[in-house]
């Protein structure tokens, strides 16, 4: 019996690690270089992408990035990512309703597929930047 536990606190100090006790937080998980790094803007930008198929899940996106848009634990790069995809969805909504009115008179009809090359553009930019942990470079920006 005490050879299993001289093991286990072998283990422990070898991985560095102590017992996880209640309530603590555990690490954010990073993908390794092969991996998928599953965090918040991975998240709205997936579901954003999503939209395109179910058209409900962009609506899911934009609560989670304005509730998490506060959040102190945010680092730097993640706070671009979701001013980014906020105003993504805002603008995009807005264009929408402005083509929606102006298909009246056969405009907007051709700008719903603008508006939808742009919105999948930015939220791909943003996802794969998200993956890297790289910040947006100009989060207020209108272009891609």
């Amino acid at each position: 019996m005490s050879d299993d536990t001289r093991n286990l606190e072998g283990d422990r100090v070898r991985m560095g690690s102590e017992p996880a006790r209640f309530g603590d937080r555990p690490p954010p998980q990073r993908g390794g270089d092969n991996g998928f790094d599953l965090n918040r803007p991975t998240i709205v930008n997936l579901l954003y992408l999503a939209s395109f198929l179910t058209g409900i899940t962009g609506l899911v996106g934009i609560v989670l990035a304005h509730v998490w848009q506060d959040d102190r634990e945010n680092e730097a790069w993640m706070e671009s990512h979701l001013t980014y995809l906020i105003r993504t969805f805002w603008i995009g909504f807005l264009a929408s309703i402005v083509a929606f009115v102006l298909s009246v008179i056969l405009i907007g009809l051709l700008l719903f597929p603008v508006i939808a090359i742009w919105f999948g553009a930015r939220s791909v930019v943003s996802l794969m930047k998200a993956q890297k942990r790289e910040p947006m470079p100009d989060p207020k920006t209108l272009l891609i």
